[in-house]
């Protein structure tokens, strides 16, 4: 029965709270505010709302929600996008080393002809080989 008795209470409190609201200023200039219109005195129906307005749901792609998904869905794709590029860098340094690193006899194209890395050329090239690797890979 209390919870029955509650229910109503609850569920008819805005209408018993949505009353007429009257506004005016007195002599001193001070604006106030009643439920009850002043005597003597000229007054404004404040016209209030009967029930606060209904938020509109956001629809994907609409408004400012759908503009942020979109951006963070570029976002993301230029991230994987990198990270594919980082990755495939990667293989091809981690390949090229170990040919460097395995292969003592390696020639390289210059000027349409092939030559011969010296020892020193290879373990130069060895070596920042294994610093790009260190940088850039994990």
């Amino acid at each position: 029965m209390r919870t029955l008795l509650l229910t109503l209470l609850i569920g008819a409190s805005p209408w018993c709270m949505a009353g007429q609201i009257y506004k005016w200023v007195d002599a001193q200039g001070v604006t106030h505010f009643d439920q009850q219109p002043p005597q003597g005195q000229s007054s404004t129906a404040v016209k209030t709302p009967s029930s606060p307005a209904p938020i509109p749901a956001a629809l994907p792609g609409s408004g400012a929600l759908g503009d942020q998904k979109a951006i963070d869905d570029k976002v993301k794709k230029q991230v994987a996008e990198q990270q594919n590029q980082l990755k495939a860098f990667c293989e091809q340094a981690r390949t090229n080393l170990a040919q460097l690193q395995n292969n003592p006899r390696l020639r390289e194209e210059v000027e349409g002809e092939l030559r011969r890395l010296s020892d020193d050329q290879r373990q130069q090239r060895t070596a920042e080989a294994q610093k790009q690797i260190a940088e850039n890979c994990q």
